[in-house]
């Protein structure tokens, strides 16, 4: 072959290999751009949305009460920050810091440890109803005698006592209404049967 031929292809050759080479670190370069992206947004979702205008949402509640800061620690290990800020309706029985007090001795300690993450949001979902509510529907569920559907799968009894209403056999001790459903107050952990 002629050194004048030889050349061109040479060039050509250099030329391949450096478009090659510039699609698979482009490629590469996508790749890790995405998979961040991906996982910001797994690490970020509803949850991370602050604004001064809308109405609280039952987590921005209950982060801002002294009252349930064992829950609002619970949720952020479990990791379902974002299914309790979603847009409902959504009913939230809140076990207080003294509900979460009473379970036997260890055992919240032993549920927010790395290996329980999904024990924990199982037994938090069990304290989601995704439903719409407030104390006149549960008076309502209870006079029919019907269960209500919670997240983790499982179903509670409501119960009209004459002392107030129960979920889960825990008496609800107050209610707020929140931009995403409501919150009842309860001062007992309700622990799902398949736990």
């Amino acid at each position: 072959m002629k050194p004048a031929t030889l050349i061109p292809i040479l060039v050509f050759a250099i030329v391949i290999s450096c478009t090659n080479k510039n699609h698979t670190d482009n490629k590469t370069k996508g790749n890790t751009i995405e998979q961040n992206s991906k996982q910001e947004a797994e690490n970020q979702g509803q949850a991370s949305i602050t604004d001064d205008i809308s109405d609280s949402n039952a987590l921005q509640v209950a982060k801002s009460l002294p009252d349930f800061t064992t829950l609002v620690t619970a949720i952020e290990t479990a990791g379902v920050e974002n299914s309790v800020v979603n847009v409902g309706p959504l009913t939230i029985f809140a076990p207080t810091n003294s509900a979460f007090d009473k379970l036997p001795s260890g055992t919240l300690e032993n549920l927010v440890k790395p290996g329980n993450k999904e024990k924990l949001a199982y037994i938090l979902k069990n304290h989601v109803a995704p439903a719409n509510y407030p104390d006149s529907q549960l008076e309502k569920e209870a006079e029919k005698g019907r269960k209500l559907y919670m997240a983790s799968g499982e179903y509670l009894n409501v119960l009209k006592k004459e002392d107030g209403l129960y979920v889960g056999d825990t008496k609800i001790l107050k209610t707020v209404k929140v931009s995403n459903g409501w919150i009842h107050v309860i001062d007992d952990v309700i622990i799902p049967t398949n736990k």
